[in-house]
This record gives C-alpha cells, structure tokens and sequence, in this order.
C-alpha cells in the first residue's frame, strides 16, 4: 500500500527522537552530568555573591570576577577535551615544573607584589595577574597520581611508601618556603589522599600521622628558639602563630589577632535562618569585616542568605564531590582514578577549611573557597578541575 501522510510524519518524528535519544546519549557519556550541574550552580551562587559584595565594596570588580568565569570556562573545555593519560609518562619533569611554578613570584620581572605578600605574577604584555600557587596545586596532583599508579593499587614495601612520601614532602616544602602556609596545607591534603589510595598497609599510615604531629610539635618549639635567637621570624611569621592562638581562645585578643574572627561570627550569626538580603550585609559592607569577598565570603554569604543559603552551598559541594567520586570509581585507569580523588581533596580541604575558619572551627588561613571567593586566580584553576574530571569521565573506559 502506499504510504500516506500519516506515516510519512509518523515515520519523520519516529528519526528525529532517535536522533534526539542519540544526541542525549552522546552527551551524557561524555559529560558527567551531576557534576557540570553542580558547578554550573556553583559558580552562579558565587557570581550573585559577588555582585552583591560589588554593591558596598569596590574592590570587589564583579567585571573582573566575569572575566575569571569566561577564562576558567574556556581552561576547562580544553582540559575536558584533552587526554590527560600521557601525562603520567613525564612526572620528573613535571616536579621540576612544579616547583619552578611555586618560585615563580620570585624570579626578577615576572613578580608582583599584592596586600604586602609576594605570591603573584604579572604576566608579560598582558597585565593581569596570576596566583602561581593555584596551578602548583593541580601539577602536584598529577605528580602524585603518576607515582601512587607505578604500584598498581599496593605499595609493597616501606622504602616504595617513603619515596611516594618524599615526593609529596618536595612541592609542599617549597610552598612552605615561597611563605604561603595555607596552600601547603592544601597540596599535603590532596597529596596525602592519592598516597592513601595508593595501597600502603594501615601501621605505615598511622606511624607517619604520629612522626608528622612529633615533627611539628618540635618545629614550633625550635622555631620560637630560634626566632628569640635570631631576632626575627625564620618558619612560622608571627601572624600566623597569632592565627593559631586566636584559634585556640577567639576571646583573647578580639581587637587585634581576634578580630577578623569575632566579626566572621557575627557576620554568619546575624543572617538567621533567611539573611539579611542581597546587599543589606552590614558587617561587610559597612567595613567590619575585612576580606568579605574573599577568605571571608563565607561569612558574607551567611549574613546575606542566612543558614537557608549556607545549607544550600553545602549541597551543592555534596553534590559536586560525590560526583567526582563517582567519576573515580568509574575510571577504568588507575592513573586517571588518582587524578580524580586528588582533585576532590583540593574541594574538600578547601570547602572544610574556608567554611570552618568563618565559624572558628579552623584556624584562619588565606584559602579560598571555590568558585565563590573573589579572584580570577583561583576561579581558572578551579573551572580547570572541573575539565579534568570530566575529560577523566569521557575516558573512563580507557585504560592505557
């Protein structure tokens, strides 16, 4: 019989659901949905909170801040479309990267000095600035991953778990050295992770966590020797030993080392349940609390949107770091997989360190939160791990 009208259009929509189904289909196994929404929603949460901290405060340029978003954007695609397996085959040369990239502030014409710290760099007939610390981060996570791959999901013996831990102790020693602390801190976290999953028997882990608290507790009591001695700070500055006892007991010196800390508090315990609304945040935008757009966006987010704001920041992050474990375990290459949980390390010690040190659960440190504090530095690295795990989702049924 001949086909009639009805068919035709029956038949035309029947390809076009098909190719519509396809098109899905393709999307989705490459592209981790869950976690492009949770950073998508991220990165608007935080993009609302800047506008609004633009509103009273000035030296939050939400121009500027969009520009860190375009940039990260286009970093991203590029990571996600790049095959990030070849990577594992050059590890010695990407440690001597990565601790060039840590010096980077120091070298004669590229260093660029901001609020009194040394940690950046101008690059050349640009202008802008960059934060060599962020891109330290993600290099190490590749080093690491490299090295705790070589053994196959079991460290062996306790001269192989000493030399993966020697290779971590080299970036966060000249972070320690460049004077910056808190990303150390960060890079041991991750660093320490990917080492954890690598295989090594559980007594190894636990005597290193007790030989680390020995060597710290001896470090502060040789390094205020020493500084006494010598007349000036050599390890620790004495902000940072300020920071720790602050920590310790907020109340002990609320007009000066404490202060940050007491305004944080009320920042986050004035907003309620609902906040006070975008733009009404008193402490930041009347000057009581400083860096509100940065180390302290917490604590603005808090008094703007209330605990109703902070919970849905926090869901957001859930949702974010599951999905990047679920792309870890997903991950048919061990390298690959590594890559994956060292960048969810990055997320975690972040998100607990910026939440906690707003609510004085951690000691303040100048670490941002992702995708929400103010600077293009941080947001580009950022953006660039989502393209990570994702390129790591597109090939994880890849093995070599």
């Amino acid at each position: 019989m001949p086909q009639t009208a009805t068919d035709a259009s029956s038949d035309a929509l029947k390809r076009v659901n098909r190719q519509v189904s396809a098109t899905r289909g393709s999307f989705s196994r490459n592209v981790n949905i869950p976690l492009l929404v949770a950073a998508v929603l991220l990165i608007a949460y935080g993009a609302l909170v800047i506008w609004s901290a633009s509103l009273t405060m000035p030296e939050a340029s939400f121009p500027r801040h969009l520009l860190g978003i375009g940039l990260g954007a286009v970093l991203g695609v590029l990571c996600w479309r790049t095959d990030l397996r070849g990577l594992s085959n050059i590890t010695t040369p990407l440690l001597i990267l990565d601790v060039i990239v840590i010096f980077s502030p120091y070298i004669p014409g590229l260093s660029y000095n901001a609020m009194g710290m040394t940690g950046w760099i101008q690059i050349p007939f640009i202008g802008l600035t960059f934060q060599p610390v962020e891109l330290a981060k993600i290099i190490t996570v590749f080093v690491m991953a490299a090295y705790g791959a070589q053994y196959n999901g079991h460290i062996e013996t306790v001269r192989d778990y000493v030399k993966i831990c020697g290779m971590l102790a080299i970036p966060f020693c000249a972070i320690i050295l460049a004077g910056d602390l808190g990303s150390g801190l960060v890079v041991f976290f991750s660093g320490a992770i990917i080492i954890m999953m690598s295989g090594p028997k559980k007594e190894w882990v636990l005597s290193t966590i007790a030989i680390i608290i020995g060597l710290v507790a001896l470090l502060l009591a040789a390094d205020s020797v020493v500084d006494r001695l010598l007349g000036h700070d050599v390890l620790l500055k004495q902000y940072q030993i300020n920071r720790l006892l602050v920590f310790i007991d907020p109340t002990a010196d609320t007009s000066g080392s404490g202060y940050n800390l007491m305004q944080s508090l009320i920042a986050v315990g004035s907003g309620g349940f609902f906040g006070k609304g975008i733009g009404a945040a008193t402490q930041a935008g009347e000057g009581f609390l400083p860096e509100a757009h940065t180390d302290f966006v917490f604590a603005l987010l808090s008094e703007e949107f209330g605990f109703a704001g902070a919970l849905v920041l926090l869901a957001l992050f859930a949702l974010l770091i599951f999905s990047a474990i679920r792309v870890a375990f997903r991950s048919s290459s061990l390298y690959l997989k590594l890559v994956a949980v060292g960048v969810v390390g990055i997320w975690m010690f972040q998100l607990l360190e910026n939440v906690g040190m707003c609510i004085g659960l951690m000691p303040i440190t100048g670490i941002p939160l992702p995708f929400i504090s103010f600077g293009s530095s941080s947001m580009l690295m950022q953006m660039a791990n989502v393209g990570i795990v994702q390129s790591i989702w597109r090939l994880r049924s890849k093995t070599a």
